[in-house]
């Protein structure tokens, strides 16, 4: 991507999306197009046309649609597939229509099968069942990344898929039950410190190891890859290691400065047991992801109580 070129950041106001337009603008693109759901409603068809054939982005970044967390997918599943499907069908078919002469395609790790080899390749993709309490969302993230490969197989078009691991970041979604994991920890540890809770129940048993990236670091990584990788084949995303939930738990408590204790609810879902991914295939092109995670929660904390903190203690 040369730095005058006009890139179209789709779900622009989401973790992921606010990400890319910072990384972007930090490294000098600033030909970036980007709209509100008020200008721009990409579920809807005609309207999605129409912006390509009027803006003409050359690059575009799929990182629109619904997300949420455990009890979020397990609840809304009608939503999260049928949402997630239409906003991914208009952006990558009419990207391909524009004749846009590269697409990124932002899928996530909850495609590998539940019962995974360890750590996830990319060729273990549809080779068992998937984790009922989000197959939905899955399945809907699965068809983005297979329809990316179809118009590369069949067309040559110069669409790729990236898979995420566990993103969090500044900007996040803290509302109740639907938030993921991290923003989740946060405003729980943060609502026990300002009642001078004894004790935060954490959802689940805290034995599931997952990966966490720092949203900044996979905004990178993307723009690295726009300009580095043209396979049809999905590319994993990711630190390479992972943590028990129960350690992120204690990382996050201690960031915020909650002195209780915690417990932990073993009858509330907590998904797969194990979720590495392997990294093998982006860090051999040398990409590295840069923010630790005591670093990147310490981040997130002074934005949520900036910006989030009063708003979540109103509710």
């Amino acid at each position: 991507m040369r730095r005058e070129e006009k890139i179209f950041v789709a779900g622009h106001h989401g973790l992921i999306g606010s990400a890319l337009i910072r990384r972007l603008k930090a490294q000098g693109y600033q030909n970036i197009v980007s709209h509100t759901v008020a200008e721009l409603d990409l579920m809807n068809t005609s309207a999605v046309e129409h912006f390509y054939a009027e803006e003409r982005p050359e690059y575009v970044f799929v990182a629109a649609g619904k997300t949420g967390g455990v009890y979020a997918n397990n609840t809304y599943r009608a939503d999260f597939m049928y949402e997630n499907l239409v906003i991914q069908n208009n952006l990558i078919h009419h990207a391909f229509v524009a004749e846009v002469r590269k697409l990124a395609f932002f899928s996530c790790s909850c495609i590998y099968p539940k019962f995974c080899p360890q750590p996830m390749k990319e060729e273990y993709l549809l080779s068992s069942a998937l984790e009922p309490t989000n197959e939905p969302f899955a399945i809907a993230k699965i068809a983005g990344m297979k329809l990316c490969e179809s118009y590369c197989r069949q067309y040559g078009a110069d669409f790729i898929t990236l898979i995420p691991t566990n993103i969090y970041g500044v900007n996040q979604n803290y509302t109740p039950l639907n938030s993921l994991i991290i923003p989740a920890l946060i405003s729980r540890f943060h609502e026990g410190k300002m009642r001078g809770d004894a004790e935060v129940v954490v959802w689940g048993t805290g034995r599931p190891q997952r990966d966490f990236l720092f949203a900044d670091d996979l905004a990178d990584a993307a723009i690295f890859l726009m300009n580095h990788y043209s396979e049809a084949e999905p590319i994993n995303v990711g630190s390479g290691k992972d943590i028990p939930v129960r350690e992120a738990a204690e990382v996050i408590a201690r960031a915020v400065g909650f002195k209780g204790s915690i417990a932990y609810d073993t009858l509330k879902p907590e998904g797969v047991l194990v979720k590495l991914q392997d990294i093998s295939k982006i860090s051999a092109m040398g990409w590295t992801p840069k923010v630790t995670f005591e670093e990147g929660i310490r981040i997130v904390y002074k934005d949520y109580v900036k910006h989030f903190a009063s708003r979540d203690h109103a509710r």
